[in-house]
């Protein structure tokens, strides 16, 4: 089977991954690694540098035996996903609403800052993950940055989302490492699926793809009405479909 990564966001898990999964692996082999500093990945080293996740992502290759995949990512795993592509690690990439692509410093800053407060709001709440995940209310309201529905997700789902924020623990310093990096990339010659929602909440579009859509011209965009930063659990069934059909 062809080997696919998918790779999570900024202080999420790979459980994001949760709802498109059983689709990809009627095609596909799945590998969803965890980062570094995440919940369920190895502890950050002393240093962190641009290049920490991503060669965190590789090493899970190699021990697959892998040296090209499929790669798709969200968010910060977008970014690293075309990182590995430049890198000639990526058979192709599908890249949901991938972080990086601001030229202008306003929209990155406002992004890390969301994640600032968010540490500090959800600092504490892994305990109460279930609880807060019991109510169909509150679950909108912690979906309300990743996804415009809240229906179909599951409260265990949800949970995790909680609980891999509250346990984020290395945040801060991952910030001040996202604010100082060159999020310039080199040559990618590999074929490059765009997928955004329009109604991104954390990377609105398009601002927060202008310097892909420069740089990046054979890349192919796909442009989704409705939705939120995370396709793949706002519209799971169609991202598993664009994902696929791509790769």
């Amino acid at each position: 089977m062809k080997p696919l990564v998918l790779i999570h966001g900024f202080t999420g898990s790979p459980r994001v991954w949760d709802l498109v999964r059983p689709r990809l692996e009627r095609d596909f082999e799945v590998l969803t690694p965890a980062l570094p500093g995440h919940l369920g990945g190895p502890p950050l080293p002393e240093e962190i540098t641009p290049h920490t996740m991503a060669d965190a992502v590789a090493r899970c290759m190699d021990e697959a035996g892998w040296e090209t995949a499929y790669i798709v990512g969200n968010s910060l795993g977008g970014a690293l996903a075309l990182r590995l592509a430049a890198r000639g690690r990526a058979r192709a990439v599908i890249g949901l609403a991938p972080g990086g692509g601001w030229l202008d410093d306003r929209v990155r800053d406002a992004t890390l800052e969301w994640f600032a407060g968010m540490h500090e709001l959800v600092r504490g709440a892994a305990p109460r993950a279930a609880w807060i995940a019991s109510s169909p209310e509150r679950r909108r309201q912690v979906l309300s940055s990743m996804s415009e529905r809240h229906e179909h997700v599951p409260a265990e789902l949800v949970a995790d989302v909680i609980r891999a924020a509250a346990l984020c623990v290395e945040t801060p310093r991952m910030i001040e490492v996202a604010r100082r990096s060159d999020w310039a990339l080199g040559p990618i010659t590999c074929p490059i699926r765009m997928v955004w929602g329009t109604e991104d909440k954390l990377l609105p579009w398009p601002a927060a793809a202008e310097r892909y859509r420069r740089d990046l011209p054979h890349a192919e965009w796909i442009e989704l009405d409705g939705v939120g930063h995370c396709p793949q659990v706002d519209v799971p069934l169609e991202t598993a479909e664009l994902i696929s059909g791509f790769a």
